[in-house]
């Protein structure tokens, strides 16, 4: 496993680790920020889950000279930029009221749309007909989407650009006294988390009107909603100061330059952008084990992933996922080794799985270059004026072009995973590119089911979207604020643009992953019934024809090369409902029996009695074996490293069963299936949504790491696999 800190796996199992740290830490122990130790991991763990954070004692020094600098500069009478001049295009404007300008300001912010729009009366209203249409309109219609998630800023982001914001502020350089510090980091911790709304930043001075919300709670105006008990139960919205109120923490009277450094800066696209990265280094991982998982399900080859082809393409990110994908792969019964010699083979992969490390490699490179550039966002001071030692300096910090660069490569990756991840599905789906596999993963007949069809035409959806969302957001800046703000980075619509398609490669992941287990489910059937048919074959083989051999050695390859005949027939057609199957392949065989054999009317007449015997016994095996491996289905002795747990976590975690229409077919009227089992999901939708769900929780990702971890104590520094 590549041991160079910078690599995307030595970045993301640190990541994990932190997280893991800052997840179970308990709050006397929580994270204590001084403006250049927070990491993205503290940011998720405070964010989604919880976590607290405190204040280093060293930054508080620092805030507290930071404070004495503006009140000092201020007395020479020098003159700062939004304390003693107006703001952006105004700033030619001098005022004497520097005391007032940080309220003016917040003010000026609050423009944000929060809606929480609820009709009225029923259309069916008698006293409706005497209205006016504006008043019926507004009375009755339905809501078009839910006003609250289509206005308000999700809570995770709103923790995440608390804490950024609270981070950043103390490193010492903005000119604000620890009071605002600490009152961010207490409404943070007694989840005390303002309404933000979702749209309407530009991301050029910062993302002044998000962070205005958050200024606006600190300092308890009634015009503004925070959430509160948003851990213990369904988040409430209140006024902020019945917010501040109930969490005993005081309301804070903004000092000059305290609203210009609360609100100018990239705390907020940071936060969404940190978050961001987190799920796309997760699901980049999530894309190798499918990656392999699928080389399983498709009877593919190792041999892609030989370490010879990175060592003369050395590409980082490539080197990477070949040594991660190969280890996964670590005994799998499933994993072919192709040289070729079977006539009308295939000599290698198709490309969704042969060069899947190729593929993977440049998106795990961005993905470690756009960790580092949100980690320096996180720890970096971003608003304007800043105060080094008792210089003033006026500049632009603000602009989060380094965070839209981070999400535009992001949300690109994003879109190669999914593409490579829909292309394997479908493959998977396909019976003339799945190797055997019924067509839509059925495991009822072919004629009698079309299960996977409708998901088939899901995942073409999911991924028609993630190349629309892969367009850039930075190049379509319009000029703002009175020209002022001619160059912004659009950095939290980037951001907000990235989480919809992480949104939507979580669903095409999910999908994935259900026919995965489907499809390995259904290579178990298949091994067990070769394994049952194959000496019953021989023996039926020996029974009928050995009295007709031309040569009585010649028994053990005529046998072997109709086995191997039989087999490609069968793998050839799927298509068809088994008994349909078998009969064609047993009846193909015949010419080459006929050319083995001595002529003979006995010979003939064995022929037909052997077809005949051998059609009723493939077909009896064939449904024993499916119905026995029904009744207790459990694919884990032929998987690899990876998908042995992926394949358990599914079944016996999430309780997603190996099924078929005639599992589903009661289930969805909620009675017992031919087993007596009720099924836990009615649906192929609820099943996916199952796994969609963990994936969104995290849950699964913990599995993804232990599938990581699992992978590093087989693999060395070369990349070549050992047992350990």
């Amino acid at each position: 496993m590549a041991t160079n800190k910078h690599s995307f796996n030595q970045i993301l199992i640190s990541h994990w680790e932190a997280f893991i740290r800052s997840l179970k830490a308990p709050p006397a122990n929580a994270k204590l920020i001084n403006g250049e130790n927070l990491d993205i991991a503290c940011v998720v763990a405070s964010s989604r889950y919880g976590s607290n954070v405190g204040l280093d004692e060293n930054a508080l020094q620092r805030l507290i000279k930071g404070a004495e600098v503006v009140h000092g500069a201020l007395g020479q009478g020098e003159i700062i930029y939004g304390v003693s001049t107006g703001f952006g295009g105004n700033s030619d404007v001098r005022t004497a009221v520097a005391a007032e300008m940080s309220a003016g300001l917040m003010r000026g912010l609050h423009y944000g749309i929060l809606s929480d729009q609820k009709p009225k009366s029923s259309i069916y209203d008698e006293n409706i007909s005497s209205q006016d249409l504006p008043s019926i309109l507004s009375k009755t219609a339905s809501l078009q989407e839910d006003p609250h998630s289509a206005t308000t800023m999700p809570e995770s982001w709103v923790r995440g650009s608390m804490i950024i914001r609270a981070n950043s502020l103390a490193g010492g350089a903005s000119g604000v006294r620890p009071i605002i510090v600490q009152t961010i980091l207490d409404l943070l911790n007694k989840d005390v988390v303002p309404r933000i709304p979702l749209r309407g930043s530009i991301s050029a001075s910062g993302d002044l009107s998000p962070l205005s919300y958050i200024g606006g709670v600190m300092q308890g105006k009634p015009a503004v909603q925070a959430h509160i008990n948003g851990r213990n139960s369904f988040p409430q919205y209140v006024r902020a100061d019945e917010a501040l109120s109930q969490a005993q923490i005081k309301p804070v009277k903004l000092a000059e330059k305290e609203g210009l450094a609360l609100v100018n800066g990239t705390a907020a696209s940071a936060s969404v952008g940190a978050l961001a990265i987190h799920d796309a280094m997760l699901l980049a991982l999530l894309s190798q084990i499918l990656t392999a998982m699928s080389v399983e399900a498709l009877l593919g080859t190792d041999e892609s992933f030989n370490p010879f082809f990175a060592k003369v393409r050395p590409h980082i990110g490539q080197i990477e996922s070949a040594e991660n994908i190969l280890a996964f792969l670590t005994s799998s019964k499933l994993v072919q080794q192709n040289d070729g010699s079977k006539e009308f083979s295939q000599r290698q992969d198709r490309y969704s799985i042969r060069t899947a490390s190729q593929w993977i490699g440049p998106v795990l490179e961005d993905l470690a270059s756009a960790h580092k550039q949100i980690t320096i966002e996180l720890n970096s001071v971003t608003d304007n004026p800043l105060f080094d030692g008792d210089k003033v300096l006026h500049g632009g910090n603000f602009q989060a072009k380094c965070v839209t660069t981070a999400m535009e490569k992001t949300r690109q990756g994003v879109q190669s995973l999914g593409q490579m991840l829909f292309a394997q599905c479908t493959e998977l789906i396909n019976p003339v590119t799945n190797r055997g596999l019924a067509p839509n993963l059925v495991v009822d007949e072919p004629n009698e089911s079309w299960m996977w069809k409708g998901t088939d035409i899901m995942i073409a959806a999911l991924q028609s979207e993630l190349g629309f969302l892969a367009n850039p957001v930075g190049n379509h800046v319009q000029s703002a604020e009175m020209g002022n703000q001619a160059l912004n980075s659009l950095a939290l619509i980037s951001a907000r643009y990235t989480h919809t398609a992480l949104e939507v490669l979580s669903q095409l992941a999910a999908a994935h992953l259900v026919a995965l287990c489907q499809a390995l489910d259904l290579r178990a059937i298949d091994i067990s019934f070769r394994d049952a048919l194959f000496p019953e074959f021989k023996k039926s083989i020996t029974k009928f024809f050995s009295p007709h051999m031309k040569m009585q050695e010649d028994l053990d390859p005529f046998r072997a090369k109709l086995w191997a005949a039989f087999i490609d027939l069968i793998t050839a057609t799927t298509q068809l409902d088994s008994p349909t199957r078998f009969k064609l392949a047993i009846e193909s065989l015949h010419a080459g029996i006929i050319n083995s054999l001595e002529p003979s009317v006995e010979m003939i007449q064995a022929l037909k009695s052997w077809t005949t015997e051998c059609c009723e016994t493939s077909t009896s095996i064939y449904r024993s074996t499916k119905a026995e491996y029904l009744a207790n289905p459990d694919a884990t002795p032929i998987l690899g490293l990876a998908s042995k747990r992926m394949y358990l976590y599914v079944r016996n975690v999430l309780k997603v069963p190996f099924f078929g229409d005639k599992m589903l077919k009661p289930a969805e009227w909620d009675v017992p299936d031919e087993f007596g089992r009720t099924m836990e999901f009615t649906s192929m939708g609820g099943m996916i949504t199952a796994v969609y769900d963990a994936i969104r929780s995290g849950a699964l990702f913990a599995v993804g790491m232990e599938c990581l971890q699992d992978a590093s104590g087989k693999v060395e520094n070369n990349g070549v696999r050992k047992d350990v």
